[in-house]
């Protein structure tokens, strides 16, 4: 083992490497092994002692504490331990002592307080990034690192004005101080001609509008962010027009003056990437004929009217086109417009775009057209687009059948169309698809069974059509299912077989079967092997359910799903869908027999919806285990007996609802659900106690005596017991939960592009 974790160290004096031992012992270091930990090593041939340190990404987790070890290695130029997790660290001052730095990178590691000023000492350092921190104070102490070439302080808390000094530092070339508090406007130098100045991302700050006629005169830049920094009044974009090397700008959120989007306007003619998102545009801007050069053009989220210009389609490098959330409503020249455009990702969502889908373009990638009212077919030359990976055409008026080359894609979304037909019987072995949302259409036939060869299928909604088709137990064996919806079709049968095995759904964290046929009563066992439900909040290590993938050239577009849910008795938007979020509603069908008593394994369940069956017996003790729950519908059923007492518990219980069943006995009390509404409680005849006004202390009540209600929860627990030993059975690993709230239809997405300048550097 020893011998593993020395490997490529033989330069090391023994010293040194029992120090490196020490500084990893510091912490919880289980995110890394010890020849992972030591990778990043490197020793001088000639003196033995470390020189560089480079940790890989959740190696250490604790407190980095002024005496760490970590300062006795004083000879060392290159230290990298960004993100990690140093959280509610302060930087210690013992960083000022490593004089012999060159490169320091201390981002993305929860450090908090102030930077010391000791870090002034370092006068060999060319690159310092600490951002992605909870830093705060005023800007550090760096004015006289006069080597240094890097500087990145975004994503903390830092406040006040820029240091006069900071632009005139000789080698200075990249200098990030986004998402931050920074105030006032930049002090430029008498002179910006010896400026080495080529990267400079200043946005989301609180700057005045000087800063823009000051950064103006660093004719060196290349890539430049002014995005949101509050200017209260319309820019000229004719203040650019010295920038002559200019290649990447954002000026996101700042309003642009209508004059200066002229053809006249003398804009850089180098710019590859124009960012003017929300800047309260009204028309298309004719200058952008003139930049030949431009890959990448963000004009979304404004008001621009009217048709999209045939000249636009013509600019030769054209990648990334976002027209999104706009008023644009058409096309000028013909349906052949875009097809020999070399656009690869294209958003023209959220606009007013009408009629038939011109032919996409040739080498299309990514395509994202939802919330317009297009009509007609979808056109079939997008089984011509060999790159195609992602389409979304949902919320518009399409009709026709579905294409039948979508195996060939990751991302399909068809939602909320005309379409009609059968879903195509098309999905090939080893078919890439991830998401396919057919929901609200007037889909007719049969799940198609080739849907088994999508191995990497992740999520299926084919809510609200006309499909007739039994449960598929068969989708059993995708491994990475997460999400099925099935609601408002004509399913019918049971969901539950001895032919079929115990149904496991590794993966599956949300099912919506609501408004069927489905009928049929369920063992005890029921829930046991649904393994991956059973996960509290974050347990799994991850938070949302994203598809992120760089796109072209550090330009990533990053697919969110966005789910409609009835909860807490409410219809409700999710805006993003939880990767530990369970969910299920098996309301409005016909289900018989008791509640599965294994509803208590899963702990991860936010919403649970069984109403309008003909559920019998008792409430299932067992829900008292569903510490997440929020949301509880058990109403229009025939359950009998007590509601058990451990719901009143449930501290995150805000809705609850059993009305019109045959329950009885005393609500059990406590704020979570004397709160309630009394139509929770309603069509109870048994039922006594606040929030109903009938008093359980009157004679003409039926109230159940005590003894009576502790034989019902002894009979309970016996089944609790039995179904307990039925999970045993399976082995450690299998007790896991699920969550079921009303997933009702609009599993919307939600496509982003994140731009980056193409010589951004986090680490170096």
């Amino acid at each position: 083992m020893i011998d593993t974790l020395l490997l490529g160290l033989a330069a090391c004096r023994p010293d040194q490497i029992q120090t490196l031992l020490q500084f990893k012992n510091e912490f919880d270091s289980r995110g890394c092994n010890g020849s992972e930990y030591f990778k990043g090593v490197r020793c001088d041939n000639t003196t033995g002692a470390v020189t560089k340190l480079h940790l890989p990404s959740g190696c250490l987790n604790g407190i980095l504490k002024p005496n760490s070890s970590l300062f006795g290695l004083h000879q060392l130029c290159s230290l990298d331990l960004s993100h990690n997790n140093f959280t509610s660290s302060s930087l210690p001052s013992g960083f000022g002592n490593l004089n012999r730095l060159v490169v320091l990178s201390l981002s993305s590691n929860g450090f908090i307080g102030q930077v010391p000023s000791s870090i002034s000492n370092l006068s060999f350092l060319t690159d310092l990034n600490i951002s992605h921190n909870e830093l705060i104070g005023s800007f550090p102490h760096v004015w006289n690192l006069t080597k240094l070439s890097f500087l990145d302080l975004s994503h903390n808390h830092f406040s006040g004005t820029i240091p006069s000094s900071l632009l005139s530092m000789p080698f200075l070339s990249y200098l990030e101080l986004s998402e931050n508090y920074f105030t006032g406007s930049v002090e430029v130098p008498n002179s910006t001609s010896s400026s080495r100045l080529e990267t400079l991302y200043l946005g989301h700050n609180h700057f005045d509008g000087q800063i823009l006629e000051a950064v103006s005169k660093f004719i060196t830049l290349k890539y430049l962010d002014l995005s949101f920094l509050n200017i209260s009044y319309p820019i000229d974009l004719n203040l650019f027009s010295s920038l002559e090397s200019l290649l990447n700008i954002d000026l996101s959120g700042t309003s642009i003056s209508p004059v200066s989007l002229r053809s006249y306007l003398h804009f850089p003619l180098t710019m590859e990437r124009l960012v003017l998102s929300d800047c309260d545009i009204s028309e298309f801007p004719s200058f952008l004929k003139t930049l030949k050069n431009l890959e990448l053009i963000d004009i979304s989220h404004n008001k621009i009217k009217g048709k999209v210009p045939e000249w636009f389609w013509t600019l030769p490098h054209l990648i990334v086109v976002r027209l999104a959330d706009n008023s644009l409503y058409g096309f000028e020249g013909s349906a052949e417009v875009l097809v020999n455009s070399s656009v690869q990702i294209l958003s023209l969502a959220s606009n007013q775009f009408k009629g038939p889908f011109p032919n996409p373009p040739r080498f299309i990638n990514l395509l994202n057209a939802r919330n317009n009212s297009f009509t007609g077919n979808i056109p079939l030359s997008t089984c011509n687009r060999s790159s195609f990976t992602l389409l979304i055409l949902s919320y518009n008026n399409f009709t026709g059948p579905i294409p039948q080359c979508l195996s060939n894609f990751k991302i399909v979304k068809l939602r909320k169309n005309n379409l009609e037909g059968s879903i195509p019987d098309m999905f090939y072995v080893g078919a890439s698809i991830q998401t396919l949302d057919f929901g609200y259409n007037q889909l007719t036939g049969k799940l198609p069974r080739s849907l088994l060869n999508c191995s990497f299928l992740q999520f299926l909604s084919v809510d609200n059509n006309i499909i007739k088709d039994t449960f598929p137990f068969w989708l059993k064996a995708l491994p990475t299912l997460q999400v099925l919806t099935l609601s408002s079709n004509k399913f019918y049968g049971p969901i539950s077989s001895s032919d079929q095995g115990h149904l496991v759904f590794p993966e599956l964290r949300i099912l919506d079967i609501s408004h069927n046929n489905f009928g049929g009563s369920f063992p005890a066992s029921y829930f046991v092997n649904w393994k991956a439900l059973s996960l509290k909040m974050n347990e799994d290590g991850s938070i949302y359910m994203v598809y992120n993938k760089e796109a072209y050239k550090n330009v990533y577009y990053i697919y969110e799903d966005v789910i409609d849910l009835q909860n807490k008795g409410l219809f409700m938007e999710q805006t993003k869908v939880l990767t530990s979020y369970g969910a299920i509603d098996f309301s409005g069908n016909r289900f018989v027999g008791k509640i599965p008593e294994s509803i208590g394994l899963l702990k991860a369940l936010i919403a649970l919806n069984l109403s309008n069956n003909a559920f019998t017996g008792h409430i299932p003790l067992s829900l008292e285990n569903l510490t997440e729950l929020e949301s509880l519908d058990l109403s229009r059923n025939k359950l009998s007996g007590t509601i058990p007492n451990g719901l009143g518990s449930l501290s995150f219980l805000a809705y609850i609802n059993v009305s019109h069943n045959q329950l009885k006995g005393e609500i059990p009390q406590g704020t979570q659900i004397t709160g309630q509404s009394k139509s929770s409680f309603e069509g109870n005849a048994g039922l006594c106690g606040l929030p109903l006004e009938q008093s359980c202390f009157r004679s003409s009540v039926p109230a159940i005596q005590p003894k009576q209600k502790d034989l019902e929860e002894e009979e309970d627990k016996g089944e609790v017991l039995n179904w307990k030993a039925v999970a045993m059975g399976y082995g450690p690993g299998v007790l896991f939960g699920l969550a079921i709230a009303k997933l009702i239809a609009s599993y919307k997405p939600e496509w982003l592009v994140k731009i980056i300048g193409a010589e951004k550097r986090k680490h170096r």
